[in-house]
């Protein structure tokens, strides 16, 4: 039953994304970063953890649980150094939950074996950098004058 629960809110997630995807104009960055600002929202307030509880990681797993787990890193560290832990609890709670790059492809299979040798059980994601936008990441090559 886990897994029946995980699979249908993870996919509900994933389906939401790409409605967005198909029927707005929203890059998939903004996606992306939307997912993880309602999950911290939703933490701030009380609602993520019960959907938590109940999908397992069809919750915890997608962005939105990352950002539960920034919020709930922010939100522990208040608890105990005050208003300094608000800019420091969700980076410590989630250090060693993801590590985002950008690399070539032959560095790749080094940074997985690293990974892998940290945490034998890492998931890993691998993106094309056509997908990542902003200053210094183009396809064209930019000629020296």
């Amino acid at each position: 039953m886990d897994y029946l629960k995980a699979f249908l809110i993870g996919g509900l997630f994933c389906l939401i994304g790409q409605i967005l995807i198909d029927k707005t104009k929203l890059s998939p960055a903004r996606i992306l970063v939307s997912y993880v600002v309602i999950g911290v929202i939703l933490g701030g307030i009380g609602i993520y953890k019960p959907l938590a509880e109940f999908a397992g990681a069809g919750a915890t797993v997608p962005l939105t649980g990352f950002g539960y787990s920034l919020a709930m890193g922010a939100i522990e560290a208040v608890n105990k150094y005050g208003l300094i832990g608000a800019f420091v609890g969700g980076v410590t709670r989630t250090a060693s939950y993801a590590v985002l790059t950008v690399i070539g492809k032959r560095e790749l299979f080094r940074l997985r074996e690293e990974v892998l040798a940290i945490d034998d059980s890492a998931f890993i994601v691998i993106s094309q950098v056509s997908e990542v936008n902003g200053r210094g990441f183009t396809l064209e090559k930019i000629s020296e004058k």
